[in-house]
C-alpha cells in the first residue's frame, strides 16, 4: 500500500471548563483541503457560528477544487466562501434572538501542487514544523497583536503587562457586513508538519512545548495530535481545544510525477 503524499489527523475537545464545544473543524483528506473555527460572542451561538462557517467553506471547496497549479484561484475561492459564510452567520443573528454578536474565527488551508495556500480570519492559527523548527505563518487579527506590531509595545509580554486584553479581536467571521481574510501562499516541503489550530491550543501551549511534542511523535501524526491535546488540558484547558495536522509525504513537480 502506498503513502498518500498527505496524511491529516484532527482533534476537536471540550476542554476542562467549558460548558460545550463553540470549536469546529472540516478536513477533506481527498483534495487537500483543512479549515477549523473558533465561535465568539452570542448567548449561545458561538457554535452555531463555528458549525456554519467550516460547513460552508467546505462545501465551497468540495464542489469545485481549484486546480493544483492555481493557487491564485485557491485564494480567491477562499476569499469568496469566507464571506459567503460571513454573510450566512450575519443573517442567522438577525434572525434568532439568541444569537445578537455571534462570529467566529477560521483558518483555512488547501495544498495543491508544491504549494499551500491558506487563509484566516481572528486569532487561530497555522504553524509549519519544518527540519526541526516550528513557525507561524499567520498573524493574529487582534489587538494585542496591532498595538505590538505598531510599535506601541516591545513585546506582547509588555502589552499584557500594561493590561491589553489579548482576547479582544479585530476580526472575526459574521461580525461585519463584509470581512476581509488574510491570504497567503507558500511552498510545502517532504517532511513538513502543518498545524491549523484555535486559541484552546496556542493559548495553552508554549511553541517550545509544541517543537518538542511535534519532534517526539514526529512518526506517527495521530500519536501527535492525541499529545497535543493532553498538554493543553493538562495545561489547564481553560478553552475548547481544536487543531489539524497535515504531514507532506511526496510534493508533485510541474510535470505531474512526485517526489518523496
Amino acid at each position: 500500500m502506498s503513502t498518500p503524499a498527505l496524511e491529516l489527523e484532527w482533534r476537536s475537545e471540550r476542554g476542562r471548563v467549558r460548558r460545550r464545544n463553540e470549536d469546529a473543524v472540516t478536513c477533506l483528506t481527498d483534495i487537500g483541503f483543512v479549515v477549523v473555527a473558533d465561535g465568539i460572542g452570542g448567548a449561545s451561538a458561538g457554535d452555531l457560528a463555528s458549525q456554519t462557517a467550516v460547513r460552508i467553506i467546505g462545501e465551497r471547496f468540495a464542489r469545485h477544487p481549484p486546480p493544483v497549479s492555481e493557487s491564485r484561484q485557491a485564494e480567491h475561492l477562499a476569499e469568496a466562501a469566507i464571506n459567503e459564510a460571513n454573510a450566512a452567520i450575519a443573517e442567522l443573528a438577525q434572525h434568532r434572538q439568541d444569537s445578537s454578536g455571534m462570529g467566529t474565527t477560521v483558518v483555512m488551508g488547501y495544498f495543491g501542487s508544491a504549494w499551500l495556500m491558506y487563509a484566516h480570519v481572528g486569532d487561530s492559527r497555522l504553524y509549519r514544523m519544518r527540519a526541526g523548527a516550528l513557525s507561524q505563518l499567520t498573524s493574529d487579527h487582534s489587538f494585542i497583536q496591532e498595538v505590538v506590531d505598531q510599535g506601541f509595545f516591545p513585546s506582547f509580554d509588555a502589552a499584557r503587562e500594561y493590561g491589553i486584553n489579548e482576547h479582544v479581536l479585530t476580526r472575526a467571521v459574521g461580525s461585519t457586513p463584509y470581512v476581509v481574510a488574510t491570504t497567503a501562499v507558500t511552498d510545502i516541503a517532504v517532511g513538513d508538519i502543518y498545524l491549523f489550530c484555535t486559541d484552546g491550543l496556542s493559548g495553552m501551549v508554549s511553541e517550545q512545548e509544541l517543537v518538542a511534542l511535534l519532534d517526539a511523535n514526529e512518526g506517527e501524526l495521530g500519536s501527535a495530535a492525541d499529545a497535543l491535546v493532553d498538554s493543553a488540558m493538562d495545561n489547564g484547558g481553560s478553552d475548547n481545544i481544536t487543531l489539524a495536522l497535515v504531514r507532506v509525504n511526496a510534493v508533485l513537480q510541474r510535470h505531474g510525477s512526485a517526489t518523496a
